[in-house]
């Protein structure tokens, strides 16, 4: 069964860092992109980031691009997405997504909230 589990959430000041934690279970990391989400109040999910590990391709959403890095440990089967320079903006319950690389089948984690205080 796949699973994954977002950690790494919470209350920060803005300009501080942040790593968030997806760790997946049930599945070869190779054989996913590894996406994560982000849903504001009010506001729709949107994709800020994403890596595919069978080739280290990454992707960032123009948004987020300089400040957010995604980057993936094979060995724990595990993707991170550091922020930094947080922002108020940047507050929203953020999500992480795998998406078979062949088949388009995906699953959610469950999410992690992130709140920035100005």
């Amino acid at each position: 069964e796949v699973q994954l589990v977002e950690s790494g959430g919470g209350l920060v000041q803005a300009g501080r860092s942040l790593r968030l934690t997806c760790a997946g279970s049930g599945f070869r990391l190779d054989d996913y992109a590894i996406c994560w989400f982000r849903q504001a109040p009010g506001k729709e999910r949107e994709g800020v980031a994403s890596i595919t590990s069978i080739d280290g391709t990454t992707y960032y959403a123009d948004s987020v691009k300089g400040r957010f890095t995604i980057s993936s440990d094979k060995v724990r089967n595990t993707v991170y997405l550091e922020i930094s320079s947080l922002k108020p903006e940047d507050t929203a319950v953020y999500y992480c997504n795998a998406r078979h690389i062949y088949t388009g089948y995906d699953y959610w984690g469950q999410g992690t909230q992130v709140t920035v205080s100005s």
